[in-house]
């Protein structure tokens, strides 16, 4: 390994764990899973399902540039049946299927609730780990019901263990290299809450676009 592949691992692995907000869960009302190529976010949304964290389980997404060749069905679905197959009953699952971002997976899912007359409380997010802080950053910014209650989940993999077949690890570091420039930039445009981003964390993430690390870039 060169002193620079070196130097990108570090900058990557500071990233990757600024992302992760480390959340303790609470018991919530619903689960609430942002669908994305990687199935390993279904099973854990489920297994906390399962667990008994709260008494639903909500699967929002469409088919993204990610999984259109991937899955043959909107990813909400595809993650739907995961959860079934673990064995979380078919009536306390709920399918949004059409969302295409974040933004869309927050106010598609609660007019979807709203026209079903649920009014959960508390919400607990299930996302990748290096998506958490923006997924929860966006979430308390555009949530309709202001006094509703977070927290965010994710697949206990550190930098090193989360890479797979399906995710792999330029890809990765691309993805959440761009959702750090995403959470310096969208608050200025109302898309999310303001996120404290040390220097240290930045610095990293421009080192990453400076290796090339530019393919998700706002």
């Amino acid at each position: 390994m060169t002193a620079d592949s070196d130097q990108t691992h570090k900058d990557a692995t500071v990233v990757y764990n600024y992302h992760r907000m480390n959340m303790p869960l609470l018991l919530a009302d619903a689960i609430f899973c942002l669908c994305s190529l990687d199935t390993r976010i279904a099973a854990h949304a489920a297994q906390l399902y399962l667990d008994g964290l709260a008494p639903y389980l909500i699967f929002s997404g469409d088919s993204g540039a990610l999984t259109k060749g991937l899955f043959t069905e909107p990813e909400a679905v595809v993650f739907a049946a995961i959860a079934r197959e673990m064995g979380v009953p078919d009536d306390r699952i709920i399918v949004e299927p059409k969302a295409r971002n974040t933004g869309e997976n927050v106010r598609f899912t609660h007019a979807l609730l709203r026209e079903k007359g649920y009014f959960f409380k508390s919400l607990v997010l299930v996302q990748k780990p290096y998506m958490e802080r923006r997924t929860y950053a966006t979430f308390r910014k555009q949530w309709p019901d202001e006094a509703t209650i977070f927290a965010v989940s994710s697949p206990a993999l550190s930098f090193d263990e989360y890479p797979d077949a399906n995710n792999p690890r330029e890809l990765v570091t691309s993805i959440m290299v761009g959702d750090l420039i995403r959470i310096k930039e969208y608050p200025a445009r109302g898309f999310q809450v303001e996120q404290e981003i040390p220097d240290e964390v930045w610095e990293a993430g421009q080192r990453l676009v400076k290796a090339g690390y530019d393919k998700h870039l706002p």
